[in-house]
């Protein structure tokens, strides 16, 4: 079995692999304090309430864009589970060629994304992750990683709202049932959602016109992209366990190194 890790800013999701098949996983809080015992004891009792044995793991691969909480993770790995896992970072093989600037300014979480995406529905196409940050980014025929464009999260923009506006207060992020709200809550949701909506949308159309190549196939994921993609019309597909799949992949490539 194979154990996946995705540490984000806001959650860090676990996933158990058999071979190719997601047998289950889990979304915690993302919480840089802890130490490599706090995850021990979480990681253990979410595996034992699923029935797994744990001894039966044989392999953990990291990906991490928040660096301080990768070393407890590594040290967890090793302490509960008997296993150096696999980070990913440079000197992996992904398989995909990068041609940003300067490639180690890439989230490790992207470059997942896109290995995942790719192999499951091939190029050229582009990912939207719905994280702390919403990230775009595209992928060519050939398997270049060509760039992208980060716009803050929901959650990001949702928090200065309320903070920054004194009348303001915290609402559900949800499908309003109108764009023109006929009161406050109302009209926060409208301006949320179908803002990001807009958002998704028009960068999605102008990055297809930059890519310059026909049939560019749309992929979404992260906690929110059910909610904003049932009203999108430019992505075609939302796929919540995108990242695993990526990292399952990775670590395939990478299994005669560890």
């Amino acid at each position: 079995m194979l154990l996946t890790i995705d540490v984000g800013n806001t959650n860090i999701v676990f996933g158990i692999y058999s071979g190719k098949d997601l047998l289950t996983h889990w979304r915690i809080s993302t919480h840089k304090e802890q130490t490599e015992d706090e995850y021990g004891i979480i990681l253990k009792s979410l595996i034992a309430d699923a029935g797994i044995d744990f001894r039966k793991i044989k392999g953990v691969i990291i990906s991490s864009v928040v660096p301080t909480i990768t070393p407890y993770l590594e040290k967890m790995s090793r302490k509960y589970l008997g296993i150096k896992p696999l980070v990913v970072g440079p000197g992996i093989k992904t398989g995909i060629n990068i041609k940003y600037e300067n490639p180690r300014e890439v989230g490790a979480d992207r470059i997942v994304n896109a290995v995942g995406a790719y192999h499951k529905y091939g190029g050229p196409l582009i990912i939207v992750d719905f994280g702390t940050a919403t990230t775009f980014d595209a992928v060519s025929s050939n398997l270049d990683y060509l760039g992208g464009a980060i716009a803050p999260g929901l959650g990001i923009s949702t928090e200065a709202l309320f903070r920054r506006a004194a009348r303001l207060y915290r609402v559900e992020i949800a499908k309003p049932e109108k764009v023109i709200g006929r009161n406050t809550a109302s009209s926060m949701q409208a301006g949320i959602f179908y803002g990001y909506v807009g958002l998704v949308d028009h960068i999605v159309e102008r990055m297809k016109k930059e890519m310059g190549e026909d049939n560019v196939f749309v992929v979404a994921t992260g906690g929110l992209a059910s909610l904003i993609c049932s009203e999108t019309r430019t992505v075609d597909k939302v796929d919540p366990m995108l990242t695993l799949e990526g990292l399952r992949i990775i670590y395939e490539k990478n299994a005669e190194s560890v």
